[in-house]
């Protein structure tokens, strides 16, 4: 009876490159997927620049818009126009004599 000793020997160094194999193939898996994850936190990262970018001009427009707002509202007051008109056009307030009102008749309703 003969026995063969190398088959087993064979069987097992078979067995240990799987292994090997196996393990340099996870390593790679998770290589890939961490890198996934820094490039997606890098683009977070770009995203939230921009937010404070645009949160800042929103912040400058609406400060330009009160600024505006007020200037409108000092421009258009009365006595503003008042004094616009005297000023710049010679107009006068109307006196009551020249004041005349028009009758339209009895409203119906």
């Amino acid at each position: 009876m003969a026995v063969a000793v190398a088959a087993p020997r064979l069987r097992s160094a078979a067995r240990r490159r799987p292994t090997l194999l196996g393990g340099v193939v996870w390593i790679v898996a998770l290589a890939v997927l961490l890198g996934g994850i820094v490039a997606l936190n890098v683009a977070v990262l770009q995203l939230n620049v921009k937010l404070d970018r645009t949160a800042e001009t929103r912040a400058d427009l609406r400060a330009t818009n009160d600024a505006l707002s007020a200037q409108l509202s000092s421009v258009g007051s009365a006595p503003r126009v008042a004094f616009v008109a005297n000023r710049q056009l010679g107009l006068v307030p109307a006196t009551p004599e020249r004041t005349t009102y028009v009758d339209l008749g009895r409203r119906r309703r």
